[in-house]
């Protein structure tokens, strides 16, 4: 029998007297899944850290059978007395000991883990990085194969993958980001999972832009948003740049996606199976990546065609004034590509009041 809440070791223990039968809370069913689903050696060392974490409070009632047996060994005149440990007792003490010694094997190896993730991640700030994040089985390893061409494991299940992959996504022939595809969040996801998985959630802490896919063809599509946004809350991500993304609106059309698309007017309408919404998503992706809108006053060498091109190709140029060999230009760019621009080492470059 399968509860959808948390279940306290008492209340399990009388569940099973009475239906006599095994008993699973919401925690450990999801920690099953997890554990099925796990195969790399990082995703195992996570999902072996969350079930120890799961089942140290519930070890105290796995040897007082010991005891049981000790009390009636005990009537039958066997040696013992008042006071002494039973059995049960002294099998619980080295349990806890072993639990505790692995908890911290398992929490130093993962500390290693989420270090070098943090390495990868810094390594990478020259890069304006996206995080696909939402409720499982949204249709994130679809769309990230869509958009880099990379070949991520999909299927239709829940967690299907545990892993963070990472790949270069082509916006334009211009603008390159890296797309990075995270762990499917659930409603109620146990704490100690979250805790456990926070080196696989680093891409997603530190992206600079969050895609949130919802399936609005899930009848339950409301709920599943609010659960992926309790998540980020907790994992202190709800504050970021985020594009909200209503995936599968290719399947048969329902009350609860026309109510989504009613509420959250400001979201993207996507199929990342049939690839419709794409070209939306890909413009929205270079505005952010762009940011804040300057417009600047740029001179530079009539000769040298590159300020020109980078102008053209990134932003938008407004006006040209040609004056000997001197090319002025007024131009719309993005805050973010500044810096390329300054690569290019124009005479100079002045940033104009907006309403000039």
């Amino acid at each position: 029998i399968i509860f959808d809440n948390d279940l306290s070791p008492a209340q399990i223990r009388e569940l099973e007297k009475i239906f006599q039968c095994k008993v699973l809370d919401r925690s450990e069913l999801i920690l099953d899944i997890f554990a099925s689903r796990a195969q790399t050696y990082e995703a195992r060392l996570q999902v072996e850290l969350a079930q120890l974490q799961y089942t140290y409070p519930r070890l105290t009632r796995m040897w007082t059978h010991l005891d049981t047996v000790a009390a009636a060994a005990g009537a039958a005149g066997a040696v013992g007395g008042i006071g002494t440990r039973g059995p049960g007792e002294k099998q619980l003490e080295i349990d806890r000991r072993l639990v505790q010694k692995r908890l911290a094997q398992l929490r130093n190896q993962i500390r290693l883990i989420d270090q070098r993730k943090q390495r990868q991640v810094r390594s990478r700030k020259g890069y304006f990085t996206v995080s696909l994040v939402g409720y499982t089985n949204a249709g994130k390893s679809t769309l990230m194969n869509l958009l880099t061409g990379s070949e991520t494991y999909v299927e239709n299940k829940l967690f299907a993958t545990l892993d963070t992959k990472t790949a270069k996504w082509n916006l334009n022939k211009e603008v390159k980001v890296l797309l990075s595809d995270t762990v499917g969040f659930v409603r109620n996801l146990p704490h100690h999972l979250v805790a456990s998985f926070r080196a696989t959630l680093e891409e997603a802490i530190h992206a600079d832009l969050l895609l949130h896919l919802v399936d609005v063809s899930h009848p339950q599509a409301e709920s599943q948003l609010q659960a992926a946004n309790q998540v980020l809350k907790e994992i202190e991500c709800d504050e970021k740049d985020i594009i909200l993304l209503f995936n599968k609106i290719d399947q048969q059309p329902n009350a609860t996606a026309d109510m989504l698309t009613t509420l959250y007017p400001q979201a993207l309408l996507i199929s990342a199976k049939k690839g419709f919404g794409i070209d939306t998503l890909i413009e929205t992706v270079i505005d952010r990546v762009a940011g804040e809108t300057l417009y600047l006053r740029v001179s530079c060498s009539a000769a040298d065609g590159r300020i020109r091109n980078y102008l053209q190709s990134h932003g938008s140029i407004l006006s040209e004034e040609y004056l000997d060999a001197t090319l002025t230009l007024e131009a719309k760019l993005g805050k973010r590509l500044l810096h390329g621009l300054e690569r290019l080492k124009p005479n100079s470059c002045r940033i104009l009041p907006a309403t000039e």
